[in-house]
């Protein structure tokens, strides 16, 4: 199990992104559902930057021809280019890790898009909430605490860059 917001772990979310929503998951819902999510994600063209506020990291993943093109960490340092940057606390993360409803990841507004057009994006939310509950599913070790010790400053806040066109 590697650690999560790791490469190996990056690497892991790449594989279950490519083989979509468990058998068991796919029961729970009508098939005309998946039938527009397999649209959906069949001609999806965008990019997600999925951060990790208290790590000051993201998680890149980029979509292409109804499959995962890319998928890995950004760091700190690194340029930070998606079609859509999303945000989320690492306590979240984990609750999503632990089981909480990725649907009430979004609707609660725990995970927020930071850039991006949210029209554009909210026009594909079934595809991302099924993703987000996939990446969620992804075995990982999620520390109790972060690499930062308390009473450290955390990580800095990344500068926002402009999304891609």
């Amino acid at each position: 199990m590697s650690d999560f917001f790791s490469p190996s772990w990056a690497e892991s979310v790449r594989a279950a992104l490519a083989a979509g929503p468990s058998e068991q998951v796919r029961a729970a819902k009508l098939q005309e559902y998946w039938d527009f999510f397999d649209f959906i994600k069949s001609v999806y063209p965008a990019s997600w930057a999925l951060g990790c506020r208290d790590l000051a990291s993201y998680l890149y993943v980029g979509w292409g021809g109804g499959t995962v093109t890319d998928c890995r960490i950004i760091g700190p340092d690194e340029p930070l280019k998606a079609t859509y940057v999303l945000g989320m606390d690492y306590q979240d993360w984990k609750a999503l890790h632990e089981g909480y409803d990725a649907q009430r990841t979004v609707m609660y507004r725990k995970i927020l898009l930071e850039e991006g057009n949210l029209l554009e994006f909210f026009k594909a939310i079934y595809f991302f909430v099924e993703s987000l509950a996939v990446i969620g599913s992804v075995p990982g070790v999620y520390p109790e605490t972060l690499r930062w010790k308390a009473g450290d400053s955390p990580p800095p806040v990344r500068a926002r860059v402009a999304p891609l066109t």
